[in-house]
């Protein structure tokens, strides 16, 4: 014997009912006995819970709700069953209404709704679904008849939950159920009093009489049948990603239920735990899927959880003070007048200096227990010995839940460093003694965030996801675009990392998809249905999002995202850039990043900031971390003008090396921003931050590189005339170079004693920047334990794919730091 039990959703219409139908006819066809505990359909209890209140408030709309409840059972009829079988089904269902209707009538006359009269309206919806089914089925071939519970269920006399007697209740199922051979479609959630008055059994009533008829007739299993793939990892409607377990215990059911999970009400599984009988929750839309099978022992699976589970809406209550260390009593007096009070506590934590107790109530219980507790304390606060009751509300309950945590260390560290790594702050912490569970309290609005970086780290750790937000589709920005839709398919299935563009923008357009953007597209393609951009809109949508493992790509040139760096830092959103202004620009500025990424615990990566794709500011962070002491740095940090110098050479014309340099898209648009040493100046600033100096912009020396006159030059045009002057005073500095044996160069130094200066220099064949050739940068690093062989960095310091390369290799650092 099975006892199957069909929820609202599953009975909800015609064609549902058909569905279920299907679905009893395969076990009528297979030889299985069955009995089946069917609830109201879909939408009906809350109607008739409405048109009591309407009619005991005086409001004649009442007799339109009727109407329509009456409307939802005949038509459901109409489609169900044969025209020549219907005069039966309606005359029985319309007497049902009609007793219905002079019940609400004296409802309306009485101007009260008690809860016996209560129970007895909410019953209608069970008494006419499992009549309707019942008919259909028996028309359909499969031998059925209704059972009204109320015939043998007995329950106390408390109306709105009533108490099973088991004992008697138990006997008259078994002696029913000895006297019937057809299938029983059975009335959930109802019940009857000794005197024969109508109960219910309250919230997940539906359920608990699936679990009453199954321990009475010793089920092999209860199966609950609702409109999910049976018990989730988590919930589907937050998570995507979530999946179905096939197997729990019944104690990380209990957990799940408790937290959120709404498959399986507790007081279901009481009836089938004392009886050892197995529970599976299936899908009414999906039979052929397995479900999730609940017993005494959980499944096999190796994962340290079994589910995360959520309470969307609580709100904290703290009493604290020192009037409550060390005095008995105080929790039994605090949880005594709440319980007194009709106020139920969800979470409970007490520091372990008993200076205070704090509790999770439904946000509509928050201001009565705060009355409650003032109450109760009053003296205690009028004399300052405890202090005023503090409540916090727009907070969400999050639990992980299973039996693996058992003596597993570390799943704690696993769940505490996933939020904190998403910036989510925790407000209270429950664990029971046990290990099912361990709970904490977040701010209500990084609940989404934190289910779904949560479920990846447990369930999906051989997959991660990381969300990424670019800025600048320019020349960068698209070709690091290109470079990852390349890499897509080797990051997931080498390195199991899922890079999902969710939002992206140029100057003018930006576009946003949780879901991830089609980056095989072209940069025209993808911001074609885009809205008006500005860097302050763009940052302020992704914030709002708020979606775990968030990384923010700026390969814009200005300054008008850099400015939001410290805001976006602060939000734990991590940073990856080849924008050199925020490192470059005022110290407080870049100080305000650093502290903003260290406060967060998120990252502010910017390699390509001196060296495009070339490894030098982690070369020199490492360095300093692992104790080493920083005595000079000398760089060549221009690829641009390393071409220009490595290549000018004897019958060259320095302004048409720099000509062709221009249209070969190797300098800026005015070249005066490279020859300037601006760019150089700002690269050897950077580094002489990370080498621990705190330097201005101002403290760097750069000796002129160009005639005054190129540089007062109105514009390019006018630049490249008054270049053309000076290509005398270049040919000479350069073949007074050749004619020592050494070659020009525009070198950037650090010295020990934190002097930065910008120059063209002279080497000789000694020199490691001698050597150089194209565009190759190369960075010299003196320390103390690299000092008479400087540790040498040497290869192509300039080009958008080196450069987009370095800002990948950071976007991938990212995803490992915060999925792992």
């Amino acid at each position: 014997m099975k006892v199957l039990k069909f929820g609202g959703t599953s009975v909800g219409s015609a064609k549902n009912i058909q569905q279920v139908a299907s679905i009893l006819s395969d076990y009528q066809q297979s030889g299985q006995r069955v009995a089946v505990v069917v609830s109201a359909m879909s939408g009906i209890t809350n109607k008739l819970i409405e048109v009591g209140n309407r009619a005991a408030s005086g409001d004649e709309t009442y007799k339109s709700l009727l109407k329509d409840i009456e409307a939802t059972h005949l038509t459901a009829i109409r489609e169900l069953i044969e025209v020549r079988r219907q005069s039966k089904t309606i005359a029985f269902v319309k007497l049902l209404l009609n007793d219905l209707e002079d019940i609400l009538r004296g409802i309306f006359l009485l101007r009260e709704l008690s809860l016996r009269s209560l129970d007895i309206l909410q019953s209608f919806g069970e008494r006419l679904s499992s009549f309707i089914i019942a008919e259909y089925l028996s028309q359909e071939g499969v031998p059925a008849e209704q059972l009204d519970a109320r015939t043998v269920v007995r329950t106390n006399s408390v109306f709105g939950g009533a108490k099973v007697d088991f004992v008697t209740t138990n006997s008259a199922i078994t002696k029913h159920f000895a006297d019937h051979d057809k299938m029983q479609i059975i009335t959930g959630f109802v019940a009857s009093s000794e005197s024969g008055e109508t109960t219910t059994l309250g919230r997940g009533g539906s359920d608990y009489s699936a679990a009453i008829f199954g321990a009475a007739l010793n089920a092999k299993e209860i199966e609950i049948w609702t409109d999910v793939d049976g018990v989730m990892t988590t919930d589907p409607r937050v998570v995507p990603t979530a999946f179905s377990l096939q197997q729990l215990s019944y104690e990380e059911a209990m957990e799940m239920s408790h937290f959120g999970a709404k498959v399986i009400y507790p007081p279901t599984l009481q009836p089938a735990i004392k009886k050892n009988i197995a529970l599976r929750i299936r899908n009414t839309f999906n039979p052929s899927f397995p479900g999730t099978l609940v017993t005494a022992k959980s499944g096999q699976e190796d994962w340290p959880v079994k589910g995360i589970s959520s309470i969307k809406e609580i709100s904290l209550i703290t009493l604290s003070g020192s009037g409550l260390i060390g005095v008995p009593g105080v929790s039994s007096r605090l949880f005594g007048a709440l319980a007194r009070g009709g106020v139920s506590m969800i979470l409970i934590t007490q520091a372990s200096s008993e200076h205070s107790i704090t509790f999770a109530v439904a946000p509509s219980d928050a201001v009565t227990g705060k009355k409650i507790i003032e109450e109760e304390f009053f003296n205690e606060m009028a004399s300052g010995k405890v202090n005023p009751v503090e409540v916090e509300g727009n907070l969400s309950i999050l639990a992980i839940i299973g039996e693996n945590m058992k003596e597993r260390p570390g799943v704690a560290a696993k769940l505490f460093s996933a939020l904190g790594k998403n910036g989510v702050s925790i407000s209270a912490i429950a664990q029971g003694s046990s290990e099912l569970n361990v709970s904490v309290v977040i701010e209500q609005k990084h609940l989404y965030k934190s289910l779904n970086a949560l479920h990846e780290i447990f369930f999906l750790s051989d997959m991660a996801e990381l969300n990424v937000f670019m800025l600048g589709l320019g020349l960068i920005g698209n070709t690091l675009l290109n470079q990852m839709k390349d890499q897509a398919e080797y990051l997931l299935t080498e390195r199991n990392l899922r890079l999902n563009v969710v939002g992206a923008a140029n100057s003018k357009k930006m576009i946003f998809n949780e879901t991830g953007l089609d980056i095989s597209l072209s940069k025209e393609e993808i911001l074609a249905d885009g809205e008006a951009s500005n860097a302050e809109l763009f940052v302020e949508k992704m914030i709002e999002m708020n979606l775990p493992n968030s990384v923010f790509v700026d390969c814009t040139p200005g300054d008008s995202a850099v400015k939001l760096y410290e805001n976006i830092l602060l939000n734990s959103i991590s940073i990856t850039t080849p924008n050199k202004i925020a490192n470059s620009g005022t110290l407080e500025y870049y100080l305000k990043c650093q502290a903003a990424a260290k406060r967060r615990g998120v990252k502010f990566l910017y390699e390509t900031n001196v060296g495009a794709g070339l490894p030098v500011i982690g070369p020199l962070q490492d360095l300093r971390r692992s104790g080493d002491k920083i005595i000079k740095i000398e760089g060549i940090l221009s690829g641009t003008l390393s071409y220009l110098f490595n290549t000018f050479a004897a019958g060259m014309k320095f302004s048409e090396l720099v000509k062709q340099a221009k249209e070969m898209g190797y300098t800026e648009p005015d070249p005066r921003d490279d020859l300037g040493g601006v760019d150089v100046a700002r690269k050897i600033l950077i580094l002489a931050r990370e080498a621990g100096y705190h330097m201005e912009p101002s403290d760097v020396v750069v000796e002129p590189i160009l005639p005054q006159a190129c540089l007062d030059a109105a514009s390019v045009d006018d630049f490249f005339v008054e270049l053309e002057k000076a290509n005398d005073l270049f040919e000479k500095q350069r073949a007074e170079a050749e004619a020592e044996g050494k070659a020009l160069r525009i070198v950037a130094t650090l010295d020990e004693e934190g002097k930065a200066t910008v120059s063209l220099q002279a080497v000789d064949s000694t020199h490691p920047f001698y050597g150089l050739v194209g565009s190759d940068n190369m960075v010299v690093f003196t320390s103390r334990r690299y000092f008479n062989e400087p540790l040498v960095i040497r290869g192509p310091g300039a080009g958008a794919e080196v450069t987009a390369a370095g800002v990948f290799a950071e976007i991938i650092t990212i995803g490992n730091f915060l999925t792992n």
